[in-house]
């Protein structure tokens, strides 16, 4: 019975506090609706439009885009940023060449290139992707270099020893050493792509969940406005979770394989 009431009050705690804040800004929120006030909606009224664009399927287009634009992006961004990472690790020669351009691009906004990308691509999917490209881009080459610079030196030595090839060490020896610390780096890149995705939409992409929330301020309507914020971040949520899930498997088979 003890062991119980313990199991049911840690499922509960996490979920006491974000519960009163939102019955605090409930009150608050209709208080100010009473008083006149048309900037704030409550979390009832905001939960009643969430409900109204899933019926709709305005919350499926706009989330559906938005998570694409994000997962193309960040396999275009993670993917050339791992392989570039893996080459910067094992060559000394590569990293200190590429070390000023690095630093020189590195530290750049990514949403400082949405006007070069709307001359480039025009609205839509192509302009989103190039952004989330360059912003995952960079967070996944410093990781997966700095992974790969700490691999154990005697596994390198041994791959040297039995005449591996630079691809082949890589693949074999390499890949498998950095896997915990690389998926590090991708829930990293995961959180960035959503980010700049729902930044883009918001600054200048007329479509996603970013742009439907600006078309819900545009138009006044808190409710949905606050809605469309409280999606985006349940969203966020439910990625990092499968991506921790994800990560917990890939372990699981290692520690097998191991």
């Amino acid at each position: 019975m003890t062991s119980d009431k313990g199991a049911l009050w840690r499922a509960v705690r996490p979920w006491i506090f974000p519960l009163v804040l939102l019955g605090g800004y409930e009150a608050y929120a209709r208080r100010a609706s009473a008083l006149g006030s048309d900037a704030l909606a409550p979390p009832s009224a905001a939960l009643h439009a969430l409900a109204g664009a899933a019926m709709d399927g305005s919350l499926w287009q706009a989330t559906g885009f938005t998570l694409g634009t994000a997962a193309l992006g960040l396999l275009v961004g993670a993917g050339l940023g791992t392989l570039l990472g893996i080459v910067l690790g094992l060559s000394r020669r590569a990293a200190g060449v590429s070390f000023l351009t690095v630093e020189v691009f590195r530290p750049v906004p990514s949403v400082a290139l949405i006007p070069l990308a709307m001359l480039m691509f025009g609205f839509g999917l192509r302009m989103e992707v190039a952004i989330v490209a360059f912003a995952t881009f960079w967070p996944l080459l410093l990781l997966v270099q700095a992974a790969v610079q700490q691999v154990e030196p005697r596994l390198l030595e041994v791959s040297r020893v039995l005449g591996l090839s630079r691809r082949e060490r890589a693949w074999k020896i390499v890949l498998p050493a950095i896997v915990p610390r690389l998926f590090v780096a991708l829930r990293l890149g995961v959180a960035v792509a959503l980010v700049v995705a729902v930044t883009v939409e918001i600054a200048a992409n007329p479509h996603g969940m970013g742009y439907a929330m600006m078309i819900a301020q545009q138009s006044f309507d808190p409710a949905l406005m606050l809605a469309w914020l409280g999606w985006i971040g349940v969203v966020g949520v439910a990625v990092n979770a499968l991506m921790l899930q994800l990560q917990r498997k890939v372990a699981r088979r290692m520690g097998a394989v191991l």
